[in-house]
């Protein structure tokens, strides 16, 4: 009995290891742009949901292939992306954050009722199973193992390139000092679209996996929406390593939690858990002071 106990906790833990990746990958976008525009999209996980919808269409009533499916879904939110941006975001970049929240927040319900006046109300589906391994007693979903591995690629891949490459090197300065940087030949401007791409295709990434786990629905985003601010903020808005700690942090306590009380329980537990970490450190765990 104790045995069985073990093996049980065990793939719990696993599983919210794997669950961690997704809510890493979702909220590695996010932080990306807050830490570069310094500009919170309320709207990040309605982008997610166009994403999925947009695969859908293309997959299920246009019969585009899966692959193209799945990139023609990115390239649609790295569009939406930079025209959220250019309408939105560049004309209150620089008034007060509750104007930046509401502008976003007005978004976020615009692409809901879009989405919902467009795909109706019902849940779909690509209809695609990935099928699970089985690893003794325990079993994992192929599609949460492809998702994780995706999401350290994804941050690792990132890195590299704001490290490694002149427009990466960019970004990172003028993340750091937005007053400076146009003084020496920096163009703020298209910093700020190229920020916006990179957060929609990450979104869009997000997506495609989204799309192998979860039905489409045009409230999707408020289900996985709560949970990426609760990982930017408990990791350090605008820290992409600080994001993927607390993803991996949060998604124990709700899937651990779960597993003992309930689903409900585990979503509580983690809220109580981030309550409690903002009053010992509210810049996050990697934020800055």
């Amino acid at each position: 009995m104790g045995f069985s106990f073990d093996i049980f906790l065990l793939e719990t833990v696993l599983n919210g290891v794997l669950l961690g990746g997704l809510l890493a990958l979702l909220s590695l976008g996010l932080n990306l742009i807050f830490g570069v525009i310094d500009v919170i999209w309320i709207c990040y996980a309605e982008v997610v949901m166009i994403g999925m919808y947009s695969i859908y269409y293309f997959y299920s009533d246009l019969g585009v292939p899966l692959i193209t499916s799945f990139g023609l879904g990115i390239v649609v939110t790295m569009v939406l992306g930079v025209a959220l941006h250019f309408i939105v975001i560049k004309p209150i970049l620089n008034t007060a954050p509750i104007n930046q929240l509401l502008a976003t927040g007005g978004v976020l319900v615009l692409l809901q009722a879009s989405a919902t006046m467009v795909f109706g109300i019902e849940f779909r589906s690509l209809g695609i199973s990935m099928g699970s391994i089985s690893v003794g007693d325990m079993f994992f979903a192929n599609s949460r193992l492809v998702t994780f591995a995706v999401a350290v690629v994804a941050m690792i891949g990132l890195a590299i390139f704001l490290r490694k490459t002149y427009t990466g090197i960019a970004i990172l300065a003028l993340s750091q000092d937005r007053e400076v940087m146009p003084l020496v030949g920096v163009n703020s401007n298209r910093i700020y679209i190229i920020t916006s791409a990179i957060g929609g295709g990450l979104a869009g990434l997000g997506a495609v996996l989204m799309t192998l786990q979860f039905d489409i629905h045009p409230h999707i985003g408020f289900q996985f929406g709560p949970l990426i601010f609760l990982v930017c903020v408990l990791g350090g808005l605008g820290s992409l390593v600080g994001g993927f700690v607390a993803a991996l942090i949060i998604s124990q306590l709700i899937v651990v939690g779960g597993s003992y009380f309930s689903t409900e329980w585990g979503y509580a537990i983690a809220f109580l858990v981030f309550m409690a970490a903002m009053f010992v450190r509210p810049q996050g765990l990697f934020g800055k002071s």
